[in-house]
């Protein structure tokens, strides 16, 4: 089967999902923080928390096994911070939509919904973090303020704004399922933690989907032009960001294990978790099959764009 036809019928099958049917399937899905965290449901630092395929410890040579853990667990830290700061502009982006109800049936509840879970992720990571700081045992650095950060994505377009969210989605997806749910060497409650956040984070890629599907409907091709542009500015500055979070997991690194690495060490460990950060956060948004079916539906050269681009963050 070619490529074009498969995007045809991802594309297919999220056009097949309603506001009802979401919302019906949010709700039996739900779950409480509380029945994943807390008592004895507690991370184990004996057992790496991500993947090597966005962790990338391997490739740093003059680290110990010991050293590659640490640093797994400090990138595990930047991977639940990461969500969470970008579920702060997510959920604005979705309360906006609320308000602009156009009488569909059940788009209101089934976007309520959304962004009542995502109020709720914010909480669940806020959790893991705090149970992470309490037992690593010194501190990790992250970005921020994260109010500035989520005002300078949300000054660009509102159809940007749903294209960066859509990728953001079905990323948390395929990172759960491609490169997590099989992995028996991952700390089972970190497993736990992305487990939840996926299962209700499915129903969210297919909300934003409608979402991204109304506004393209209103938006001429040059104006979904200028939304891919406007795209990749919020990759750009979210790029910037990945680069001073590798930053900050050197130091961050150095802390945690009371050794300083000498000049070329550094130098290669941050090429190396840089290229690492932008490939979780952003070369597997870009290449997913779901997003990339998505931007198919809109015509013009936005797939195209996208998977020039994608070629670089690989």
């Amino acid at each position: 089967m070619s490529l074009s036809r498969v995007g045809r019928k991802e594309a297919l099958k999220v056009q097949q999902h309603t506001y009802q049917t979401l919302l019906d399937v949010s709700k039996r899905v739900n779950w409480r923080i509380d029945d994943i965290i807390g008592g004895d449901k507690r991370l184990d630092f004996s057992k790496p928390f991500l993947p090597e395929t966005f962790a990338r410890t391997e490739a740093l040579s003059f680290l110990s096994d010991r050293e590659r853990l640490t640093l797994n667990h400090i990138r595990a830290h930047g991977y639940l911070a990461m969500f969470a700061l970008v579920e702060g502009f997510i959920l604005p982006f979705v309360n906006t939509a609320i308000a602009q109800d156009d009488g569909t049936p059940h788009r209101a509840p089934a976007l309520q919904q959304f962004a009542s879970e995502e109020e709720k992720h914010m909480e669940l990571f806020r959790r893991f973090l705090s149970d992470f700081t309490a037992s690593f045992g010194s501190e990790c650095g992250f970005l921020g303020p994260p109010e500035a950060i989520r005002d300078a994505v949300l000054a660009h377009g509102e159809m940007a704004v749903a294209i960066a969210t859509l990728g953001i989605e079905w990323m948390s997806q395929a990172h759960y399922v491609e490169s997590v749910r099989d992995d028996g060497d991952l700390d089972p409650q970190f497993k736990s933690l992305l487990k939840h956040h996926w299962r209700e984070e499915s129903q969210h890629a297919r909300l934003d989907g409608l979402l991204l599907k109304e506004l393209a409907g209103k938006a001429t091709p040059a104006q979904i032009e200028r939304a891919i542009d406007e795209y990749f500015e919020i990759g750009a500055f979210l790029d910037g960001g990945l680069r001073s979070l590798a930053e900050l997991d050197l130091d961050s690194f150095e802390r945690a294990t009371g050794r300083t690495l000498n000049a070329d060490q550094r130098a290669e460990f941050l090429v190396v978790q840089h290229q690492a950060l932008r490939w979780t956060f952003l070369g597997s948004a870009m290449r997913n099959k779901n997003f990339l079916a998505a931007l198919g539906e809109l015509g013009g050269s936005a797939r195209a764009r996208v998977e020039e681009a994608s070629a670089m963050l690989c």
